[in-house]
C-alpha cells in the first residue's frame, strides 16, 4: 500500500468536507433527530458511496483519457467554478 497517496487523499477529503453543506446537513440532523449514530451511519455510508463512484469514475478515466489531460480538465473546472462564485459574490444577492 503507498501511504503517500492515502495520506493524501485522506488530508484532501477531509479538510474539503469540513464545513461544507453536507457536514452541516448531518450536524442539523444529528441535533435534530436525537440519533447521532443513525445519522453518523447513514451520513458514513453516503460519503463512501459517493467516493466509491468517483473512483471507479476515475478508473474508467484513466484507463481513456491521458492523466495530465484529466488533471487540466479538472483545474479549468475548479477555475471557472471559483470565478463564476467569485462573480456571483462580488454582484451581491439578487435582488428580491
Amino acid at each position: 500500500m503507498d501511504l503517500r497517496v492515502f495520506a493524501t487523499t485522506f488530508g484532501l477529503v477531509f479538510l474539503a468536507e469540513l464545513g461544507d453543506k453536507t457536514q452541516l446537513a448531518t450536524l442539523s440532523l444529528a441535533a435534530s433527530s436525537g440519533q447521532r449514530w443513525l445519522v453518523f451511519a447513514a451520513a458514513a455510508l453516503a460519503l463512501v458511496l459517493s467516493s466509491l463512484l468517483a473512483v471507479l469514475l476515475g478508473e474508467f478515466l484513466r484507463s481513456r483519457v491521458d492523466p495530465v489531460w484529466i488533471q487540466r480538465s479538472a483545474a479549468a473546472l475548479f477555475l471557472i467554478l471559483g470565478t463564476v462564485m467569485l462573480v456571483s459574490s462580488l454582484r451581491g444577492p439578487p435582488p428580491t
